[in-house]
This record gives structure tokens, sequence and C-alpha cells, in this order.
């Protein structure tokens, strides 16, 4: 049965290209010989007896929300174009899409080379890319967004925490204090940083 089909289609395709296509004499003989060609090779190596089998489902490609996408409102803007690029980002993280992620984030600072939240946010991107390893190109992002903007507490506190999480809490803590040692004394964020600071030295006491 399936070798009828097969010449069938064969025939089939053949004449519609010639009824349709205009193919005629050498074209048409060179395209029934592939055809030819094709239906030999299926001889071959066809086994038309064999049962079909369901194709796996694919497997599931979802990440959870980074740290830096859980906490970064609380540092960085919530609102304009860089923050919807930084949203995007995070979805395309959670998708499993670092790549992308990384591009997205790269193209935002082509539009906006002086933009401290997108530095940060490239950091971030590329050490989530490296399988949570502060690269020296992340390292270099953060640095960055500490230059542009170095009353900004964001590139540093998520450059420590990137060294946190990649294990390095020892690296994480220098950061940290000296962020809070040129911090004014009245800096809304101030307090919250504190508390991290005093948390991970009494962890790493443990």
């Amino acid at each position: 049965m399936g070798w009828a089909i097969l010449i069938v289609m064969a025939v089939f395709c053949l004449l519609a290209l010639w009824r349709f296509g205009g193919l005629w004499g050498t074209s048409l003989g060179l395209l029934g010989a592939a055809l030819l060609a094709g239906v030999a090779g299926y001889a071959w190596q066809g086994r038309p007896d064999l049962s079909g089998t369901a194709k796996p489902a694919p497997i599931e490609q979802r990440q959870p929300d980074s740290s830096f996408a859980v906490e970064r409102e609380a540092l960085l803007e919530r609102f304009g174009s860089d923050a919807q690029i930084l949203t995007a980002a995070d979805a395309m993280h959670r998708e499993g899409l670092d790549a992308y992620s990384v591009g997205l984030i790269r193209g935002g600072l082509e539009k906006n080379p002086d933009s401290a939240d997108l530095w940060v946010g490239l950091g971030n991107a590329l050490t989530l890319y490296a399988g949570g390893l502060v690269t020296p190109a992340a390292d270099f992002a953060f640095a960055r967004g500490a230059q542009i903007a170095p009353d900004h507490p964001g590139p540093a506190y998520f450059r420590g925490l990137a060294f946190l999480q990649q294990g390095d809490p020892e690296r994480a803590l220098a950061i940290w204090e000296e962020l809070l040692a040129r911090a004014p004394a009245d800096a809304s964020w101030r307090q919250d940083i504190g508390a991290r600071v005093d948390a991970l030295k009494r962890a790493m006491r443990e």
C-alpha cells in the first residue's frame, strides 16, 4: 500500500509541474530523475511496516524570576523605556531565553548608552546567561553602571548580590560595606541594605 501511494504522489507531482508549472523537456526529465532517486532511497531504507510512535512533549524550559527581577523596582526606575526593556528581559529569562535577554538589553544600550539601569540589567543578564557566574563582561557592566551614576545604589547592590549568589559572600560583603560607607546618612535605601549586610555577617559567622 505504501509503495502505491508513493508512486501515485510522484506521478501527480510530475503532472502538476508539467501542467501548471510549465516544465517540459530537459527540466522535467531532471525532476523525474530526482523523484526516481527519492523512490530508490525509500526502497533502500524505508520501513513502512514499522508502527508510528508519538513524539514526546518538549521539556518545559520556564525558570523562576531572578533575584534581580524581584528586587529591581526597589532600587531602579519602575517606569519609562529602560524599565520596559528590563521587564521584557526578565520575561525572556523566565522562558529560558537568556541569550535573547542579553541581546535585548544591548539593543537598548545602543540607543541609550548612559543608562545606569540598563548597564546593571546587562550585568545581571550576562550573569544569568553564564549560569550564575559573574563573568568579566558582567562585572564590567556593573562597573560601568556605577561609573555613570556614582551615587546610585543599584550598580553596587546588584553587583554584590551577583557575587553572593555565585558563592562569594566575602566579596559581596566588601562591595556592600563600601556602598554603605559612602552612602548619605538619610538615604532611603540605607537601612534595607544595612540589614542585608548584618544578615550576611551573621550567616558567615555560623
